[in-house]
């Protein structure tokens, strides 16, 4: 859990290309494999983030796709209502063939999508060197205005700023929009997230599984534990109106911006340059 690969069981992972900085998380490991040529896919997973901030982290393509598209068969449950498995790739082909290959029906053990796909992804990617002058002629694309206010790193906002103007170039429009409601987002999902974690987490309890010779406290981490803990708390009698549904209220009602005149939502990876 968390965005730098400090609290990993398997031990801290720097990123390639500074070793001085963090790869990102949850999913760094994968992501600094693929950007260092270790392979030429790795898979992550993606509960709040975790696929997405490692790969603009590590200068590589990291997908997350609709939730319920991938199963999820094998996966250590985080916040089920979020979890998502995802390609991490040099290129947006190859995650556009490592996705088609993920979702073919024989894979899809416990995926909520029942409909047949044309899973064929990478058949629909237009050819570079047949690409006009504007490929993105027509398209619209929305910038969250909360989302380069305050708090975020100036050099962030000058990145958001340039690839907005490229778009431009390319026969994009790109409006800012507002959604007064966006501060909401991230303290709901925290605590959607930290409570489904603490009763997903609570199967591990050396009975049903786990080691028989260890305990709960052996086999956890201390960043873990304190997502079990402040889950517990938010599901707690007496705490569980006042938190859990009222995040589940503000994840409904008013974090589901519906943007009809756009095509995409131009947003960043992380607050921090």
């Amino acid at each position: 859990m968390g965005s730098t690969t400090e609290n990993s069981a398997f031990r801290v992972t720097r990123n390639p290309w500074d070793r001085r900085r963090v790869p990102g998380g949850s999913s760094g490991g994968s992501a600094a494999a693929v950007a260092q040529h270790q392979c030429i896919a790795a898979l992550g997973s993606d509960t709040g983030g975790s696929i997405r901030q490692p790969a603009s982290f590590c200068g590589v393509v990291g997908l997350k796709p609709t939730f319920g598209l991938l199963s999820r068969h094998g996966l250590m449950s985080y916040a089920s209502s979020f979890d998502c498995i995802g390609p991490v790739t040099s290129s947006v082909e190859d995650a556009a063939i490592v996705l088609s290959v993920m979702s073919t029906p024989a894979q899809q053990i416990d995926s909520t999508m029942q409909m047949a796909l044309s899973s064929l992804y990478h058949e629909h990617l237009p050819d570079i060197e047949r690409m006009r002058t504007w490929p993105l002629l027509g398209r619209r694309f929305a910038i969250v205005k909360e989302t380069i206010g305050p708090g975020v790193d100036i050099s962030v906002v000058d990145c958001i700023v340039t690839a907005a103007r490229d778009i431009e170039k390319l026969g994009g429009v790109v409006d800012v929009i507002s959604c007064p409601s966006f501060h909401l987002g991230l303290p709901a999902y925290y605590i959607l997230a930290v409570s489904e974690a603490s009763s997903n987490l609570a199967r591990y309890d050396n009975i049903r599984f786990g080691a028989a010779d260890s305990s709960r406290s052996e086999d956890f981490g201390d960043e873990v534990k304190r997502r079990i803990l402040m889950g517990s708390y938010a599901l707690s009698a007496g705490h569980s109106d006042s938190y859990y549904k009222r995040a589940q209220e503000v994840f409904i009602t008013e974090q589901q911006p519906s943007f009809p005149q756009h095509d995409f939502v131009q947003c960043l990876g992380s607050q921090y340059g």
